[in-house]
C-alpha cells in the first residue's frame, strides 16, 4: 500500500465502504485522491479556519479550480496559486515547466485567458554545486514555459536557505480575466452528456505523482513521476478552449492535473451530483501495453476533459480540430452517482464518486517545538556591537535574499501581451485592464523564517505585507491565495506550525477583511526527516480605479521628503541581520 500512499486502516475503511477488497485499479484511484496532495486530508480542518465570504468574492476557495473575484466592469479575475515542490526537486526544468503548466490550466479551464505569472521559490544555499542546478533548472524551466505560452511572468521572490536544501520550494501563481457572464464550471451534468478527451496522448509520466508529493523525502522518488511539458500544444490548448467556452456545446471543463483522468472525472462527477462512464480503450495512448491502471493515474501534460452537449460532438471536435488538437468521446454523464471505468466491454473500477471525493480527515495535536523556548528567550544586547557599521550594511546588501534578482527575472518576459505597466523588481505588479480605466495589481509574498520563530504572527506578517505591497502600488486589496508549505504533519511541532500559521492568516485576513478564495497545500517537505521552514506564500490581487498616477518604489526628484511610517521599535529578532551577519535565526 506505500505504492498508493495508503495506511492500513485507511484500506481497511475502502473496504467497509465498499462491502469488498477494492480492486487493483481502485486502489490506485482511492490512493490518489485520498493522497495528501488530492484529499487535504491533515489541513483540511485548519483551512476551515480562513474566511473565505466577501464583498467581491464570486467564486470562494474549494467550489471551483481556482477562486474569482469581482473587479467592476461587468469581469472577474480568476486566480490562484500552487506548489510543484517534489517534483521540482527530482527534476527542476520539467518540474517547474509543468507547475507553471498546471496553474495555467486551472485558469482557462474556468473560461478565463491567463494575463499574468508570478512565482515564490525557495532554496538552499548557492554555495552548493546542487543547489545551484535546482535554482538554474527551475528558473530556466519556468521561463521556458512562461515565454513560450505567451504569458508575461510579472512577479516573484527568491530566497535562500540551509533547510530548503534537500527540498526546494516552487509556487506558481497565475491570475486571468472574464466576464463575468462566461464563467466555466467544473462539472458533469446532463445524463448522457458526453465526456471528451482533449490535448495530448496519454504516458506513463506522473503516475503515482500525487501519492508521491505526499512522501515526506523526494529523494525516495525517481524521474518517472515528474512529467514532462509541452507549452506549444498549451497555447493551442488555450485558445482552443476559450473558444469553445464561446458556444453553448460545453457543460464543464476540466483538466488533468494530479491523478490524472482519475481526479479530473471524480471532482467533475461529485460537483455535478453525477456518475461517469468511461472506456479507456478509447483514451489515445502514446505508449504500447498501456493498462487500465496507468491511464487512470498517469499525469501526462497538457489534456482537458470537456463535459459537452450531447450531440455537439462534431462541432466540439471541428473547434479542436481547427487548432490542431486531438479529441476523443471517452465516456459518458451517468445519474447514478459511480465512477464506472471500462475497458471495453470489461468493467475494471466500479465506485460511488463521493467515496472517492471525501478524503477522510485528521485533526491533530500539535506541541510547541522545543526550539522556541531559546529563540523566544533572545536578547538583543547579546549581539557585539558592529565595528563599522558601512561594512555591515555593503554585506548585508551582497546577501543573496536582499540583493538584486534580475539575474532571475531577466529570463522572463513580462511584456508580452502588452498589459504590463510595472514589471518585476517593485513591490507588486500593475496591469491595465483592457478597456476600462482599471488597474490590477498583484505580488507574491512569503516569510518561513518569520513563521519559523513565531508560526503564528508570520502567518499574519505574510498576509499582511501582501497588503502592504498593493497599497505601495495604489491598490485596494480585494482578495488571496495561498499555497501552504510545511514538513510532516504527523509530527506534533509540524502540526503546531501549521496550525498556528493559519490561526495568524485568518487572523490578520479577518483584520484585513480580504477573503482567501483559493489555494494549494504542500506538506512533507523534507529530507531525512528534516523539515523545510513553515513557509506559507501568499499571493493577493488589488484593484486600482484608475493607472493615473502610477506609483512605484523609485525615488523620483532630488529633495523629495523620506519618512518612515509606523511605530519605530530597537528589536531586529528574526532579521537577515542576524541571519547573515550573526549566523543566528533566533528572536
Amino acid at each position: 500500500m506505500r505504492e498508493v500512499s495508503l495506511t492500513r486502516s485507511e484500506y481497511d475503511r475502502i473496504c467497509a465502504q465498499l462491502g469488498r477488497a477494492p480492486n487493483r485499479v481502485e486502489l490506485g484511484m482511492f490512493g490518489a485522491m485520498w493522497s495528501e496532495h488530492c484529499g487535504y486530508k491533515n489541513s483540511r480542518p485548519l483551512l476551515k479556519l480562513l474566511p473565505t465570504d466577501g464583498t467581491h468574492v464570486l467564486i470562494g476557495a474549494g467550489e471551483e479550480n481556482a477562486g474569482a473575484v469581482d473587479i467592476g466592469h461587468g469581469l472577474a479575475v480568476v486566480f490562484k496559486v500552487e506548489s510543484h515542490n517534489h517534483p521540482s526537486a527530482v527534476e527542476p526544468f520539467q518540474g517547474a515547466a509543468t507547475g507553471v503548466g498546471g496553474i495555467v490550466r486551472d485558469i482557462f479551464t474556468m473560461g478565463a485567458r491567463p494575463i499574468a505569472l508570478l512565482n515564490s521559490l525557495r532554496f538552499g544555499p548557492l554555495s552548493d554545486a546542487r543547489n545551484r542546478y535546482l535554482f538554474n533548472g527551475v528558473v530556466g524551466g519556468i521561463s521556458h514555459y512562461g515565454n513560450c505560452v505567451g504569458i508575461p511572468d510579472v512577479g516573484g521572490e527568491v530566497n535562500f536557505a540551509s533547510c530548503y536544501a534537500g527540498n526546494p520550494l516552487v509556487n506558481a501563481m497565475c491570475v486571468g480575466i472574464i466576464p463575468q457572464e462566461k464563467l466555466i464550471r467544473a462539472r458533469a451534468r446532463g445524463t448522457g452528456n458526453t465526456l471528451m478527451l482533449v490535448g495530448a496522448a496519454t504516458g506513463r509520466d506522473g503516475i503515482h505523482g500525487a501519492s508521491f508529493a505526499s512522501l515526506d523525502d523526494p529523494e525516495l522518488s525517481h524521474r518517472g513521476v515528474v512529467q514532462v511539458g509541452d507549452p506549444f500544444m498549451e497555447k493551442l490548448l488555450i485558445e482552443a478552449c476559450l473558444e469553445l467556452g464561446e458556444t453553448d456545446y460545453l457543460v464543464g471543463l476540466q483538466d488533468l492535473g494530479a491523478a490524472g483522468l482519475t481526479s479530473s472525472s471524480v471532482e467533475a462527477a461529485h460537483k455535478g451530483e453525477s456518475g461517469v462512464d468511461i472506456d479507456v480503450s478509447r483514451v489515445p495512448c502514446r505508449e504500447e501495453g498501456m493498462i487500465p491502471y496507468e491511464i487512470m493515474l498517469s499525469e501526462s501534460q497538457e489534456r482537458m476533459l470537456a463535459i459537452v452537449r450531447q450531440g455537439a460532438e462534431e462541432h466540439v471536435e471541428a473547434i479542436f480540430s481547427r487548432w490542431g488538437l486531438h479529441s476523443t468521446v471517452i465516456g459518458r454523464v451517468t445519474s447514478d452517482g459511480i465512477v464506472r471505468v471500462r475497458n471495453g466491454e470489461e468493467v475494471v473500477a466500479e465506485i460511488p464518486a463521493h467515496l472517492l471525493a471525501d478524503a477522510p480527515t485528521y485533526t491533530r495535536e500539535g506541541t510547541e517545538p522545543d526550539y522556541l523556548q531559546e529563540t523566544h528567550a533572545f536578547q538583543q544586547e547579546s549581539l557585539p556591537e558592529p565595528q563599522d557599521y558601512n561594512d555591515v550594511f555593503l554585506k548585508l546588501l551582497a546577501s543573496p535574499n536582499i540583493a538584486s534578482k534580475e539575474c532571475v527575472y531577466q529570463q522572463y518576459d513580462y511584456s508580452v501581451q502588452v498589459n504590463t505597466v510595472q514589471g518585476p523588481g517593485g513591490d507588486a505588479a500593475v496591469l491595465r485592464v483592457k478597456g476600462t480605466p482599471a488597474g490590477l495589481a498583484v505580488t507574491i509574498d512569503g516569510n518561513g523564517q518569520y513563521c519559523y520563530l513565531d508560526p503564528f504572527a508570520g502567518g499574519a506578517i505574510a498576509v499582511v505585507e501582501a497588503a502592504r505591497n498593493l497599497a505601495c502600488v495604489g491598490a485596494e486589496p480585494l482578495a488571496l491565495t495561498n499555497c501552504l508549505n510545511f514538513g510532516n504533519p504527523e509530527k506534533t511541532d509540524v502540526y503546531y506550525q501549521l496550525e498556528g500559521v493559519i490561526r495568524g492568516m485568518a487572523a490578520a485576513c479577518d483584520a484585513l477583511d480580504v477573503p482567501v478564495v483559493s489555494g494549494n497545500v504542500s506538506l512533507y517537505n523534507e529530507t531525512r526527516g528534516q523539515a523545510i521552514y513553515p513557509t506559507p506564500m501568499v499571493g493577493m490581487l488589488g484593484k486600482l480605479e484608475s493607472l493615473q498616477p502610477s506609483t512605484t518604489l523609485a525615488f523620483q526628484r532630488e529633495g523629495d521628503v523620506i519618512a518612515l511610517l509606523g511605530p519605530q521599535t530597537d528589536h531586529c529578532g528574526g532579521s537577515e541581520y542576524v541571519a547573515y551577519i550573526h549566523g543566528r535565526v533566533i528572536g
